[in-house]
């Protein structure tokens, strides 16, 4: 029931909804960069949303199964394949004992994340079995993968049923909502925040009308733009508070810097604003060099927007109750 890691791929690392509740001890919330694509590969796989999925950069791992089992690749677009063969994202997939898994160009996104039924042996920290690589904890040995790696898979499908297993799930129809695919936008949706009437007028307009470039900088702690600089009014000396995941801030040299999943717990730079959650997956999934432009929306807009997409994770829910009902036989 294990998997061996042949190939690590360029930063794979297992990642769940996050570490919550533990941020005034300075310990991150972290969890998946694109929460979005990480639950609808569970969902897909037949697990709980919050199940650890592995997370892969841009560059895949190569894995080979030494079990049978089902898994689901949501997210990226990275040319995925078994035994050399294509696959699709977004579809419960039968592995067989000897079967290797690979991923090839990227196409679209940059993160990708692969789900198993059942989920991977992963000891739980401080709730979490998120992989916080600063901090060297969660996860598979508080790191990224490495060759050589072996995964143990907690459950195992019953090698005499995977031929009409395989067939039972090609038979689910499986109807992905706009909202929980990757759906490119011309803006990202941003809402202002306490802070961001501490900006000049002109950075504010400057800052909803420019271009930004996503830094090659960019990681999971926080992406760097560079675009028009930004500037405040006066030299304000703001205290540290509590970060989220979205937040905006600006620190002295004027570029706006978006606070990712593996954000620090704290910190005193002004915020001009705060990207609607319902579009943080565009982040996550946006390579360095791209462009990133804003739109302002209201509050209520983006909260009516998270109900959406909620609603569309509930539908999907129930509509995949006949594929978890495979798994309970």
């Amino acid at each position: 029931m294990s998997i061996t890691v042949i190939k690590p791929g360029l930063l794979s690392s297992f990642q769940d909804l996050g570490r919550y509740g533990h941020q005034h001890l300075g310990v991150p919330v972290g969890g998946a960069m694109d929460s979005r694509a990480h639950r609808l590969a569970n969902l897909l796989a037949g697990n709980p949303e919050n199940e650890a999925t592995l997370e892969v950069t841009l560059v895949g791992p190569v894995l080979r199964f030494d079990a049978p089992g089902c898994i689901a690749i949501s997210g990226a677009h990275l040319s995925p394949t078994l035994n050399k063969a294509p696959i699709p994202n977004n579809r419960p997939l039968i592995v067989r004992a000897g079967d290797t898994l690979a991923f090839g160009a990227r196409t679209a996104g940059l993160r990708a994340y692969i789900a198993w039924n059942g989920g991977i042996e992963l000891p739980s920290v401080l709730d979490s079995r998120s992989t916080y690589l600063r901090g060297g904890f969660g996860g598979y040995h508080g790191r990224a993968l490495q060759k050589g790696d072996v995964l143990n898979m907690l459950d195992a499908l019953d090698k005499h049923v995977l031929n009409d297993l395989e067939q039972e799930l090609w038979k689910i129809k499986v109807y992905l909502p706009a909202v929980l695919g990757l759906v490119p936008r011309a803006a990202i949706r941003v809402m202002r925040g306490a802070h961001t009437s501490l900006f000049t007028d002109a950075s504010i307009a400057d800052f909803f009308a420019g271009d930004y470039r996503v830094s090659p900088l960019s990681e999971r702690m926080g992406y760097r733009l560079q675009g028009p600089q930004l500037s405040l009014k006066s030299s304000t000396q703001l205290l540290s508070e509590a970060t989220s995941f979205g937040s905006i801030q600006v620190p002295a040299d004027g570029n706006p810097i978006i606070l990712m999943a593996d954000r620090q717990t704290t910190g005193g730079y002004a915020k001009i604003g705060h990207v609607a959650t319902v579009d943080l997956p565009l982040i996550a999934q946006a390579m360095p060099g791209e462009t990133l432009r804003f739109a302002e929306i209201a509050l209520a807009q983006a909260q009516q927007l998270d109900g959406q997409r909620e609603e569309a994770f509930g539908r999907l829910h129930q509509a995949l109750a006949p594929l978890r009902a495979l798994f309970e036989r």
